[in-house]
């Protein structure tokens, strides 16, 4: 299978991306906030909870895992890539080393991971994985992102993809802007723009081919902190018209991650962008606490709440898939919460 059927396959039929590759830390976080204590058998069974939901290979046409599920078993003893996989469930992997502080650049962060990746994507090539994820953070602000921020993030951007596609995984590149602040919509339209713009042309640049990458982004919306916030019809717009001034129509597929958005803001925006019709390449999402959240919660580490956990993350999982379509209800959503 080509590394553009392979993308293709993971967006078929109005799926998504779950990403559930919080690392270590991340996840230990998350967990603390609802009083589980985090270990590696709870991470097991918070993740197996997710993956054995009843129906959600009808969402999900890949899921991205962290390094320690790939090497771990569900609780029937099947290996969580094989598990997946048994559902029609494409695995892929988190490579990076995360966000680290860029010397020289307060309040800017450049992504870490590239050494050994090369025998690292051997490896995952061989427990079964099919494509990868590389995220870079992007600080935004009044005077923030610098140029070299932008550009060594693009750069390592593009040398994980070429590696990944090399290996035969397809890449997803992850360059997003943090909406954190008081900025408007205006400064994340631009910030967002260069920093796209800015990954495509590294991608070229290291002879990426464009038909086997997935571009994840940020929504343009308004900075979180901010004193006016942009509804989802404008940031539907805005969001489209930085896509059409930088992905061109050989990417196969763009998906959305929520960031700090609320459950049912990631929702109705993608919503607002799925109503806007057909685009060059196929549009969907890639969430990870929009979907993940509330089942954590409900979950709290306990036996018996794994049934009602696992409802509550098909009904996330039903409201985004709706939402992706066209298709969702504010009303449907509040009733869910």
């Amino acid at each position: 299978m080509t590394l553009q059927e392979t993308a293709r396959e993971i967006l078929a039929d109005g799926k998504g991306i779950l990403a559930a590759d919080e690392s270590t830390g991340t996840i230990t976080k998350r967990l603390d906030a609802v009083g589980i204590e985090s270990t590696e058998e709870t991470r097991r069974r918070y993740r197996d909870l997710l993956f054995t939901t009843e129906d959600v290979e009808q969402r999900l046409g890949g899921v991205i895992l962290y390094d320690e599920t790939v090497r771990q078993d569900a609780l029937d003893g099947t290996g969580m890539v094989d598990l997946l996989r048994r559902r029609g469930i494409v695995p892929g992997i988190k490579v990076d080393a995360g966000a680290k502080d860029l010397a020289g650049f307060p309040g800017e962060k450049v992504t870490e991971g590239l050494d050994g990746l090369r025998e690292r994507f051997a490896e995952y090539a061989d427990l079964g994985l099919r494509f990868a994820k590389w995220r870079s953070v992007i600080s935004v602000s009044d005077t923030l992102p610098s140029a070299t921020a932008i550009e060594l993030n693009a750069t390592g951007q593009a040398r994980y993809a070429a590696l990944a596609q090399e290996a035969g995984l397809v890449p997803i590149v992850e360059p997003e802007s943090i909406m954190d602040g008081d900025h408007g919509i205006e400064r994340s339209a631009e910030v967002t723009e260069l920093v796209l713009a800015a990954t495509i042309e590294a991608l070229r640049r290291q002879r990426v081919a464009l038909e086997g990458v997935l571009v994840k982004t940020n929504m343009v919306v308004s900075g979180y902190a901010g004193p006016d916030q942009a509804g989802p019809d404008e940031v539907a717009d805005r969001t489209l018209a930085v896509l059409y001034r930088t992905i061109p129509a050989a990417v196969p597929g763009v998906v959305f991650l929520s960031g700090g958005q609320e459950d049912a803001q990631a929702n109705a925006n993608l919503d607002a962008i799925a109503r806007r019709g057909s685009q060059p390449w196929t549009v969907s999402f890639s969430y990870a606490r929009a979907l993940q959240g509330r089942p954590m919660a409900i979950w709290a580490g306990a036996e018996e709440n794994v049934a009602a956990a696992q409802h509550a993350f098909a009904e996330r999982l039903h409201l985004t898939g709706a939402a992706n379509r066209g298709e969702w209800s504010a009303d449907e959503e509040r009733a869910a919460s």
